[in-house]
C-alpha cells in the first residue's frame, strides 16, 4: 500500500472515529431530553445527526490527500537522492527538507557520498599501482610459454582447420547431384569447423592477450576490433569518444573488453557486435552488445569465471557491471565506472 493510500485511509478511521466518539461523549455529558431533535435539526440539506459524521470524514479525507501528498513527494525526493547516491552522484542542487528527520538523512547521505568517493579514489589508485607493478612483475618464462603454444597453435590447428573449411566449401559447391542428406551432413560439418575456429580465436585471445603497451585505451581497443574484423565474418562496429584515464583505469576496461568478446565468440553465434566507449554524466560506460542466441544470466552467473572476472574488475574501480541478455535476441554488457580526478577533457 503505497504512502498516500495509507494515509487517506488512517484519516478516514480516525475521522470516522471522532464521528462516533465525540457526539456520544458530548451527549453522555449534557444528555438531550429529546434525541428526534437530532433528526429534526437540518444543516445544509441533510440531518444534524448525519451532517456532522460526514463533515468530520470530508475533513479528514481533505487531511488524508493533503498529507499523503506531502509525505509522498517527500519520499520521492529521498528516493530520488539515493538513487543518485547509488549511482555516485548527488543532485546538482542541494533540496532544502522541511523535516527535520529527513533533513539528517540528507546530510548522512552527503557523509556516505564523500566516503564513497574517497573509497573510489583509493581503489582507482591502488589498481593503477597494481596495474603498474603487474606489468613490471610479469614472469618472462610464462608469457613465452603462452607465446609458444598459441603460435603452434595458430600455426597448426588453426591452419587446418581452416584448410578443411575451404575443402569443405569446395566439395559442397562442386558436387550438384548431391543427395539433400548427404548434402545437410556436408554444411553441419562445415558449421561445426567454423564454429571450432570461433572457438580457437577465442583461446587465442586468452592465451597471448594483447597488451596495451603505450598505447591509449581507444587506441588498444580499435587495433583489437580491427584485427578481429579481418578474420571472422561478423559484422563489428565501435565508437569511442575521447577520453585520458589512468593506465589502471584503461587496463581493466580493455580485459573486460576482451573476455566479452571472448565469450562472444565462443558462445553467441552472433552474426553481429558493437562495442560503445562513451563519457555521461562523470561515469565512464563500456557497451558491448551482440545479437546472438542469448543465454539465462542468473544461471551462468554461478558458474562462469569470466563474468566474475569481469564483475570484480569493475568493482575494483568503484564502479558496476550489468549484464541483460534475452534469448535469441542477443546479450549486452554495460560497465559503468566514476571518473575522478583524470585530469583529460571530455564530452558530455
Amino acid at each position: 500500500m503505497s504512502i498516500l493510500n495509507r494515509q487517506i485511509l488512517s484519516a478516514l478511521c480516525v475521522s470516522f472515529v471522532l464521528s462516533l466518539a465525540l457526539p456520544a461523549a458530548i451527549f453522555f455529558v449534557f444528555p438531550l431530553s429529546d434525541w428526534g431533535l437530532l433528526w429534526d435539526k437540518v444543516v445544509m440539506g441533510l440531518p444534524f445527526v448525519i451532517f456532522l459524521p460526514s463533515l468530520v470524514i470530508t475533513v479528514g479525507l481533505i487531511y488524508g490527500v493533503v498529507s499523503g501528498m506531502f509525505w509522498k513527494r517527500q519520499l520521492q525526493r529521498m528516493d530520488e537522492g539515493l538513487y543518485l547516491l547509488e549511482q555516485g552522484r548527488l543532485p546538482s542542487q542541494q533540496e532544502m527538507y522541511p523535516v527535520q528527520e529527513m533533513a539528517k538523512m540528507v546530510e548522512r547521505m552527503n557523509q556516505i557520498q564523500k566516503h564513497i568517493n574517497e573509497q573510489t579514489k583509493l581503489s582507482q589508485k591502488m589498481a593503477n599501482e597494481k596495474a603498474i607493478d603487474q606489468e613490471k612483475q610479469i614472469q618472462e618464462i610464462v608469457s613465452q610459454e603462452r607465446n609458444r603454444l598459441a603460435r603452434e597453435l595458430h600455426d597448426s590447428v588453426s591452419q587446418q582447420l581452416f584448410a578443411a573449411s575451404m575443402f569443405m566449401s569446395a566439395i559442397t559447391e562442386s558436387q550438384s547431384n548431391m543427395e539433400k542428406t548427404e548434402m545437410k551432413q556436408f554444411k553441419v560439418v562445415e558449421e561445426m569447423i567454423h564454429q571450432s575456429q570461433l572457438e580457437m580465436r577465442a583461446l587465442l585471445l586468452h592465451l597471448r592477450p594483447v597488451a596495451l603497451k603505450g598505447k591509449s585505451l581507444q587506441e588498444g581497443m580499435k587495433e583489437l576490433l580491427e584485427e578481429l574484423a579481418q578474420k571472422v565474418t561478423m559484422d563489428i562496429n565501435w565508437k569511442m569518444e575521447p577520453v585520458t584515464l589512468d593506465k589502471g583505469i584503461e587496463d581493466h576496461l580493455f580485459r573486460i573488453l576482451q573476455e566479452s568478446i571472448s565469450n562472444t565468440l565462443r558462445h553467441a553465434k552472433a552474426s553481429s557486435l558493437e562495442v560503445l566507449l562513451i563519457v555521461r554524466d562523470e561515469l565512464i560506460i563500456l557497451r558491448i552488445t551482440d545479437d546472438g542466441i542469448g543465454f539465462n544470466v542468473e544461471e551462468s552467473k554461478a558458474g562462469s569465471y569470466g563474468l566474475q572476472n569481469m564483475h570484480e574488475r569493475a568493482v575494483e574501480l568503484g564502479g558496476t557491471m550489468k549484464l541483460v541478455s534475452v534469448p535469441n535476441k542477443g546479450t549486452q554488457l554495460e560497465v559503468k565506472i566514476p571518473l575522478l580526478n583524470t585530469g583529460g577533457d571530455h564530452d558530455d
